[in-house]
């Protein structure tokens, strides 16, 4: 890599300036990558789209997903690239600054590669995670427009979401308040709705821990039904993990007709089709099918659509993504939210079965810092500085935690997708640490490439970029982990076993309960699991770390979600509010009056 240093900025061997991270911050790399982005006409051309084809929005068109499909249906599919990692700290070990810089090491090999990531949610953009654009010189831009709103399907979703909640309600005041003769003169049905039993709460999109549990419509008669409530981030909404898995526009239609809502007080479902708000809801969603397209800073496409986060839902960019890229890209990279035992185990078992597309690889990012964590070093919080053990040399902690690397090298081998480790490279990592991890990938067999893309974009992620396109052209056996006639207590336990390494399950009354029912009625054979669980360990107990030994999976309840058709078997306390933190990264936001330039996000 012939990288010079000159005046605070690097130059590589093309003459091409890649400003230093050490120095400047990522907005301003964005901002800077942004003065020289070619015309939306000019990508449009790159790409072979019609002018019909792209629906203007800016800088952010989205793609005109049913036009280009109908049109591209026969075009055969490029290679399908996923990133997952191993287990994080809590500052994340830069899946998605990994995922845009192959893309970037792949454009600096000369082929036609993009993207597809998930749209950034408010609640992390505005805390302490930040935006999810990556960061350094492997960044999506524009960074303003991505981290705040981009074209609206968030928006979208969380109207649609907050209309089934207002039906909800509405619905149930007026059938307290009137007979059936007053419902039926009004072509209603009364319901009979269970207020003990609603399944939905209201959506907002920031971490509001003040929200997770209200008692709503206080007041008189005409101020609505009086009931306990809650809110959840609008990421955790079951609309964005249908958008994430719908094929098309009918596809999700259909999905929303089946959401349901509450239960009546006999125990039967009613859902958003019985409460006739479902046509409704799909008319504010119309426009969420099609992704947005987005850039790197060195200027290839990124597709942006969905944001599911994936401790709590699928943690995929969608179905749809994947298959318009795949058309438009002869290399298509995309991303599973946290670790591999759930990104990658929702993208093999899930997403890949649901799409039907054979992925070719799988890179599995790591960090020395995390391997060091792994191995026995101190608590890594964020907001607060690094202990030594992160920042200096230590063979001996890197080593021990290397197992956590390669337990989840063996979930991507039981795939048989090829995985290929990428060390995502610190500049306080030494060179022993990086050949100590090397040398255990090769014992064990794995591909293993050093990437240096936050410090140098697509110039410093050509070694994973060529390792990746070695790694596409080796065959896939694809399996799955189990067949879909699978009952569900016997998946969740081979998911336990085999992807987090416990010793069994073990299930509250509240659970079996549930499973028993949705094992003997005919109606669930075909929904898919979808595990809740923390990110921060392969257990259950943010607190293990490595490869915890001796221990059984505990589930609690079993979440229904009729419209995506998950069945979400909840391990521990997982929340579907997160809490905003005593330092947030709203702190730190602003505008420039001037030139209504966004700074400060990160």
């Amino acid at each position: 890599m012939a990288i010079e240093f000159k005046d605070g900025m690097y130059v590589d061997e093309h003459g091409r300036t890649i400003l230093d991270p050490t120095v400047y911050k990522d907005w301003q790399i964005a901002e800077a990558a942004e003065k020289t982005l070619p015309s939306v006409d000019a990508f449009r051309e790159q790409l072979g789209l019609l002018p019909e084809e792209i629906i203007p929005h800016g800088k952010t068109p989205k793609l005109d997903f049913i036009r280009i499909m109908n049109r591209l249906k026969d075009k055969p599919n490029g290679k399908l690239i996923e990133v997952t990692a191993i287990t994080p700290t809590p500052l994340g070990e830069g899946k998605s600054t990994t995922s845009l810089g192959l893309i970037e090491g792949l454009g600096r090999l000369g082929k036609n590669v993009g993207g597809c990531l998930r749209q950034p949610s408010g609640g992390p953009t505005m805390n302490v995670k930040g935006t999810a654009a990556g960061g350094g010189n492997a960044l999506l831009i524009p960074m303003t427009e991505f981290s705040l709103g981009l074209t609206g399907d968030i928006n979208d979703i969380m109207n649609a979401h907050n209309l089934a909640m207002v039906a909800l309600n509405a619905r149930m005041q007026h059938e307290r308040n009137h007979d059936d003769e007053w419902l039926s003169k009004r072509g209603l049905k009364r319901l009979d709705i269970d207020p003990k039993r609603i399944e939905m709460g209201w959506v907002i999109d920031f971490c509001a821990q003040g929200l997770r549990n209200i008692i709503m419509g206080i007041g008189g008669n005409l101020d609505g039904y009086l009931m306990e409530s809650r809110f959840g981030i609008a990421v955790s909404s079951e609309l964005m993990a249908i958008l994430a898995v719908a094929r098309d526009l009918k596809d999700l239609r259909e999905r929303i007709g089946r959401i349901v809502v509450a239960y009546d007080r006999k125990g039967n479902p009613v859902t958003t089709e019985d409460l006739e708000v479902a046509g409704a809801m799909t008319a504010w969603m119309r426009n969420t099918i099609n992704p947005t397209m987005c850039y790197t800073v060195e200027h290839q496409p990124v597709l942006v659509h969905a944001g599911p986060f994936a401790n709590i839902a699928i943690g995929q960019s969608s179905v749809i993504g994947d298959r318009l890229a795949l058309k438009l890209f002869d290399y298509h990279v995309t991303e599973s939210g946290f670790a591999a035992d759930i990104g990658f185990e929702k993208f093999w078992n899930v997403k890949t079965r649901l799409s039907g597309l054979t992925p070719n690889v799988s890179v599995l990012v790591a960090t020395i810092r995390a391997l060091k964590m792994h191995g026995g070093g101190p608590a890594v919080a964020p907001g607060r500085p690094l202990p030594t053990e992160y920042t200096q040399e230590n063979l001996a902690l890197l080593e021990k935690g290397c197992e956590n690397l390669l337990h989840h090298v063996a979930t991507i081998q039981k795939s048989g997708i090829n995985p290929v480790v990428c060390i995502n490279q610190f500049y306080t990592d030494t060179d022993a640490e990086i050949a100590l991890v090397r040398r255990i990938c090769r014992e064990h067999g794995v591909r293993c490439a050093v990437s240096n893309h936050w410090r140098y974009g697509g110039e410093g992620a050509i070694e994973l970029a060529q390792a990746v396109v070695d790694a596409c052209n080796d065959p896939v056996d694809l399996k799955f982990l189990y067949p879909m006639e699978m009952p569900l207590r016997e998946r969740v336990e081979r998911i336990a076993r085999e992807v987090y390494g416990a010793d069994g399950v073990d299930w509250a009354p509240l659970a079996v309960e549930k499973a028993k029912r949705f094992e003997s009625d005919p109606k669930y054979a075909d929904y898919c699991t979808m595990m809740v669980k923390t990110h921060l360990s392969l257990s259950h107990e943010p607190a293990w770390k490595g490869v915890p030994k001796g221990w059984r999976l505990p589930i609690r309840d079993i979440l229904e979600y009729g419209g995506a058709k998950f069945l979400c078997p909840m391990a521990g306390t997982i929340s579907m509010m997160p809490g905003t933190s005593s330092d947030p990264a709203y702190r730190r936001v602003d505008i420039d009056t001037e030139t209504g330039e966004v700074r400060g996000l990160f």
